[in-house]
This record gives structure tokens, C-alpha cells and sequence, in this order.
């Protein structure tokens, strides 16, 4: 998925909608095949997972001019930089055909976007990067070399955009600077960028690896590192310490595109960095400024959206997203290097309260804005989930994040929605995505195949994770967080409509809506359950001070008022907001409807979420079986787990990830989960 584009004017909507491999492209001049090797050997015997042969075989060079502001270590010596292909279409016979990004102009060659890009690259490079520390092979060193110098030419070194990264390359070496269709900021080196931010982490971990094995290149590193963070430092540290209102809350000023998913990326790199440069007092601060715009963005709690999530855009109260998402595992490696506890309270938050949220409603989609509308899974997405909850648990000493991780990284082998295994270990694949419907997407662009990658080397380093996670191969059924249409009321005087545009400019309509005037009312009907369920009505919140109220009920119990309204608007890009609020009361045990009266205005309804109190998501493999099972009740609560005839284990979490109880049982038993815990039954 390209970087989003965040824009008053709707752009955004297109890197949601557009589902990786949906961009235009068209064939490359050249055709090769797909590879087909085996899985590499680890020192002890083990057959690793991550095998690089399709990020191998996406790479190809290209001999770029040297100009006057784009240049890199040793062009001269060495004129023929490495680049991955951006995307990869599979043929009727098996193999794939390399492709670029938007339409292809046969008479010059070049794309509307580019062949290659500089978030591939960065991410790629970080893949060759780890694999050669962990594994030692010399041929990733070589490749980590070489992209890490193609990087280096995208980036600005002169100039006012000084620092700054070109996005687009195409295969003759051409830059694009301002691609088809527009990109912000455009021309792409004009300003801070996610392609900025993931150079900051690529270089980061460049330095840290070549430091000691290369020093004149590392030193080159440092300093397009230098570059970088200046560039920020300038363009967005500028204002550290400010914050601005959006839709009456307070956020940093001071994140990279207003990114916290595109700040976290930069944090990676400057932790790598700082680690093994403890001296470069510019980076350090950098690195403190920016973690802790981070940290400021967590949101909600174990009973209110978005459950504990560090939201990833500054800009709306409404989006979260799972792709670039490593917002935790950033927070989780600063906290060390930098020895500051406080950041990573929200990362734990986060990874502990939020995930089993996300999990048992359906996994890592693409969006929750703030439903879940967009439900296409993709590798970035379940790779930064998973990168989070290792890092989290590395840093806390933690089981429960590792338990966490085990049914996050089985979405790779076959537990998913699709039901099929999304990664091939004898080639390195990674299929594009899960789409919405099941189906699959299998084309095998760089990105997909590059978070795969980094997926199966965190696996690799976690063997005890990677077995579990391998021997579970499907869902065998969830009860967690689901939609209830606002316009599938079962009874209603209010009036159906259609949203135009469907996207804010902060948020997405998840279809039509229903509005109430009024002393109007309306009924819905909730899918049937066993246990307590809490409800958060999605409205649309105004600033105008509106008299709009609701009151709710299930049968005759009151389940409380809403007032549908919202603070300042801010830099936002529309006064108001949509957005849930939580119910007060839950909707107990036995009653499958709600009813709703506006009152004082009129008031419009998106859906409602409804959430089990206690939710579970159960996984399975031949022979062996796990399920979660999270609470969002405020006191204990006993819930029944295990099968008849089944042994399991039970290990029993509070909401930081700490082990409570650990026990083993034989069939049907009872527990009590701590408030906003989690349990884990394994077989």
C-alpha cells in the first residue's frame, strides 16, 4: 500500500479503499520468473522461515546520473544502483511478472508513479539489514549495501529540500519527483514525508549494523542520517512542545506528517541509531521529541473506542489502522534506549488492551474509521501488530504479549479470513491481502513480500512463537466486537440517507445512515448472545453546541443518554466528528434489542458497535487449538473454558500483560479473568 496522502480533500479515502494490487500498473520491458528454491538452513539444522528469493528476485539496478543534488556513496566506482520492483503479477504458469507503480508509457518507458520507490527500498534494505545480522549470510550484507546506497540517491543532499526523499524512481534511473496521481507533499522532497521517516530507519539501522564492519560507509550513513534529522528538526520539531486542537482534544504539533504511524518508523531507525551513536546529541533529541509525540496519542480504555489504541493520525479522533502500526514496538525500543518508563505505558496499553480487541472482531483489517469499514488484511498490517507485541514483551519481560503474538503471526499460515496460508516459506512470498470477502489477493508486490520478511525473521528469533504459531492453521470461531447498521433498523419514523461524500475528510461513513428528529425513534435488533454485551452508538458529533440528545434502552432498562456533540474543531478538516460513545449501562444477558429517541435535535446515526463483555477468538491446527479470551468488565469475572475430554493449559493475564495464574485443566472448568485481562486456553 502506498503512503497515505492526507489532504482536507479526501485523498486519504484512496489509500483505504484502494486494496494492495488494485493501483493501475502495467508489465515491466523485461520478464522474468518467479523463484522457486528452497528455505535456507539456520547454523543449528532448523529450516528458517524467512527465505528472500522472491525479494531477490524483485530487485533489479538501474545507473542513475550524478546531479548535483542527488548522489550517492561511491557513484562513481560503482554507477549501477539495486532497486525493488514495486509490485509483482502472478501468470497463468506460475511464475511473476515485475511491474511498476500507475500507468506505463511504452514509447519512454517510465511509469505515471515509478518502478521503484524509497519506502520499498528503506524497508527492504531494513529485511537485508536483519537477515544478515541474524543468519550472517554475506549475499544479504552485499544486498543491504546496495540498497542503503540507492536509498541515499532519493535523498535531497543540497538545496532548500536539503534532507528531504524523492518517492518515485523509474528503471532508467529517471527521478519523478511528482508523481501520477498526486502525491503529498509534491513534489515529493518538498517536505516531511513517510518516505522521510522510513529513511531515518533504514540508515538508523544501516549505521548500527555496518559500524564496526565498514566504518567509511557507516560514517556515510551518519551522515545522510544527519540530513534527515535535520530535515525534521526544521520542518517539524519546530514546533515541539505546541499542541492543537482537534474536535476538542489536545494532540502534538510536532509528528512527522502528523503521523504517529509515520513518527514511529523514524523512531525505529533512531533508536538503532542512538544505540550505537550514544554520543550525536541531535539524533538523541530527536528521538525524545518524537517518542514522546507518540506516546501522546493514545486513546480510549478497555470499554470506550479505539480500547487503549495509539491512534496514527493527529489529524482525526476517528481512523486507526493496522498497517503502519508499530507505534508500540517504537515506544517499546525508545523506552530502553532512552531508560524512560513513561513511554511505554501506552505502548502496554496498546498491545494488551487493544489487540485482543482487534483479534477477536476479525483481526488486523486495514481500517477502523472509526467502524470497521475497510476489512482488507495486509502484511503490513499483522507484521507491525506482531513487531509490537514482541517488542512490548521484549521490553516488560511479560508473557502475555508473547501468547498475544503466537495467534497474530498464525495469520500468516492459514488463520485468517481467507483460511489459507498467506506466506510460502520455500519462496518468501507473501500474497498481497486477505480481501474483505475472503478472497485473495495473489499478487506479491515488495511491500507485502517485504513485512512478510520481516515477519518470519522476528519468528525466527522467537522459535518457541514460530512453532506455535505454525501448527494453527485456521479459525475455528470468534464472538468480538461486531456492526450493526444504523439504516438495518428493524423499526424506525426516522429517515434513511446517503452520505455525500462518504469520507469526512477525517472518517468514513460505513454506508447509509439513519436520522432522527426529534422525539423520532428506532429499534435494532442485535445478533443473538450469551453473555452481557456493551453498545457504542456511531454519530455524527457536532461542534455547534446542538441540543442533540439520544436516550437508550433494552426492553425497559435504561442503558443511558448520549449528547452528540463535540469540542472545537481545530485542524481538523470538518467541524464535527464521527465517532462511538459508549452506552453506560450494558445490555444484559437475554436481550437482543435496543431502542433509541432523539431528543432536542436531530441526530444521525452511522451503526453501533456491539461488543461481548467477554470476547473470545479460538484457533486451530491439527491436533492442537488456542483461544483468547478478553474481558472488558471492570471487576472480575468467572467464565467458563476448556472442552470435554480435552486437556489444556490456562494461563490467565491482567491488563498489563502479567502472568496472574498459570493452570492446567481436563475438560470444561472455571476461571475468573482480572479486569480488562486476558486468558489464553491451549491445546
Amino acid at each position: 500500500m502506498r503512503s497515505i496522502i492526507r489532504s482536507v480533500t479526501g485523498a486519504v479515502l484512496a489509500a483505504f479503499v484502494l486494496a494492495p494490487g488494485a493501483v493501475t500498473t502495467s508489465t515491466a520491458s523485461t520478464s522474468l520468473s518467479g523463484p522457486s528454491s528452497s528455505a535456507s538452513e539456520a547454523a543449528d539444522g532448523r529450516t528458517d522461515l524467512a527465505h528472500l528469493a522472491h525479494l531477490d528476485f524483485l530487485l533489479d539496478q538501474a545507473a542513475p546520473p550524478e546531479l548535483d543534488d542527488h548522489t550517492t556513496y561511491r557513484l562513481g566506482e560503482e554507477p549501477d544502483l539495486t532497486f525493488p520492483w514495486t509490485y509483482a503479477e502472478p501468470r497463468a504458469d506460475g511464475t511473476f511478472q515485475r511491474v511498476g507503480g500507475g500507468r506505463l508509457d511504452p514509447e519512454t518507458g517510465h511509469y505515471s508513479q515509478g518502478a521503484y520507490n524509497a519506502d520499498d527500498i528503506s524497508r527492504a534494505a531494513v529485511v537485508y539489514l536483519r537477515h544478515w545480522q541474524q543468519t550472517g549470510a554475506p549475499t544479504s550484507r552485499e544486498n543491504a549495501y546496495e540498497l542503503l546506497r540507492s536509498l541515499a540517491y532519493l535523498q535531497t543532499s543540497s538545496g532548500p529540500n536539503v534532507g528531504n526523499v524523492v518517492l518515485w524512481i523509474q528503471s532508467d534511473g529517471t527521478l519523478n519527483p511528482s508523481a501520477e496521481p498526486i502525491e503529498l507533499p509534491d513534489p515529493s522532497d518538498s517536505g516531511p514525508s513517510y518516505w522521510l521517516a522510513r529513511t531515518i530507519w533504514a540508515f538508523g539501522e544501516g549505521y548500527a549494523a555496518f559500524e564496526r564492519s565498514d566504518p567509511e560507509f557507516a560514517g556515510f550513513l551518519q551522515d545522510r542520517l544527519r540530513l534527515a534529522v535535520d530535515a525534521v528538526d526544521r520542518q517539524v520539531l519546530d514546533g515541539y512542545g505546541q499542541f492543537v486542537t482537534v474536535d476538542g482534544e489536545r494532540v502534538p504539533s510536532w509528528l512527522i506528517v502528523d503521523g504517529a504511524d509515520a513518527t514511529a518508523e523514524a523512531v525505529l531507525g533512531l533508536s538503532a541509531y542512538v544505540t550505537a551513536a550514544p554520543g550525536d546529541a541531535a539524533a538523541r533529541d530527536a528521538l525524545v521529541k518524537l517518542s514522546e509525540g507518540v506516546a501522546a496519542m493514545g486513546a480510549g480504555d478497555a470499554r470506550s473506542w479505539p480500547y487503549g489504541a495509539i491512534l496514527p493520525w493527529a489529524q482525526s479522533r476517528s481512523v486507526w489502522h493496522a498497517w503502519a502500526s508499530q507505534m508500540p514496538a517504537a515506544l517499546a525500543q525508545a523506552s530502553g534506549v532512552l531508560d524512560d518508563a513513561a513511554l511505554l505505558d501506552p505502548a502496554v496499553t496498546d498491545t494488551a488492551t487493544f489487540t485482543p480487541v482487534l483479534m477477536s472482531a476479525g483481526g488486523p483489517d486495514n481500517g477502523w474509521l472509526p467502524t470497521p469499514t475497510e476489512r482488507v488484511q495486509i502484511a503490513y498490517g499483522v507484521d507491525s501488530r506482531l513487531q509490537s507485541l514482541l517488542a512490548v514483551g521484549e521490553a516488560t519481560g511479560r508473557g502475555g504479549f508473547g501468547e498475544l503474538a503466537v495467534l497474530m503471526a498464525a495469520w500468516y499460515f492459514g488463520a485468517n479470513p481467507a483460511g489459507e496460508a498467506m506466506y510460502d516459506a520455500t519462496t518468501g512470498r507473501t500474497f498481497d491481502g486477505v480481501q474483505a470477502d475472503g478472497s485473495i489477493n495473489r499478487n506479491s508486490g515488495a511491500e507485502s513480500t517485504i513485512h512478510g520478511l520481516l515477519s518470519m525473521l522476528a519468528l525466527d528469533a522467537h522459535p518457541d512463537i514460530r512453532d506455535r504459531a505454525l501448527a494453527l492453521t485456521s479459525v475455528a470461531g470468534r464472538d468480538g466486537l461486531s456492526v450493526v447498521e444504523a439504516e438495518d433498523a428493524v423499526e424506525t419514523t426516522g429517515t434513511v440517507a446517503t452520505p455525500e461524500p462518504a469520507w469526512t475528510g477525517e472518517s468514513l461513513w460505513s454506508g447509509e445512515y439513519l436520522r432522527l428528529e426529534p422525539r423520532q425513534t428506532a429499534r435494532f435488533d442485535l445478533a443473538p448472545g450469551t453473555g452481557d454485551r456493551l453498545v457504542e452508538p456511531v454519530s455524527w458529533l457536532t461542534e455547534d453546541g446542538t441540543a442533540a440528545r439520544s436516550q437508550w434502552w433494552s426492553g425497559r432498562r435504561p442503558l443511558g443518554a448520549l449528547h452528540h456533540t463535540v469540542g472545537e474543531q481545530g485542524i481538523s478538516a470538518v467541524p464535527g466528528a464521527l465517532l462511538p460513545q459508549p452506552l453506560r449501562m450494558r445490555v444484559p444477558a437475554g436481550f437482543d434489542t435496543v431502542s433509541v429517541t432523539a431528543r432536542g435535535d436531530s441526530v444521525a446515526f452511522d451503526a453501533l458497535l456491539v461488543r461481548p463483555v467477554i470476547s473470545r477468538v479460538a484457533l486451530a491446527g491439527d491436533g492442537v487449538s488456542a483461544e483468547l479470551i478478553h474481558s472488558a468488565a471492570r471487576t472480575p469475572r468467572r467464565v467458563g473454558v476448556g472442552q470435554a475430554g480435552t486437556s489444556s493449559v490456562v494461563r490467565i493475564y491482567d491488563t498489563s500483560g502479567a502472568l496472574v495464574a498459570d493452570r492446567t485443566i481436563s475438560g470444561p472448568a472455571s476461571v475468573t479473568l482480572p479486569p480488562a485481562g486476558f486468558a489464553i486456553v491451549a491445546t
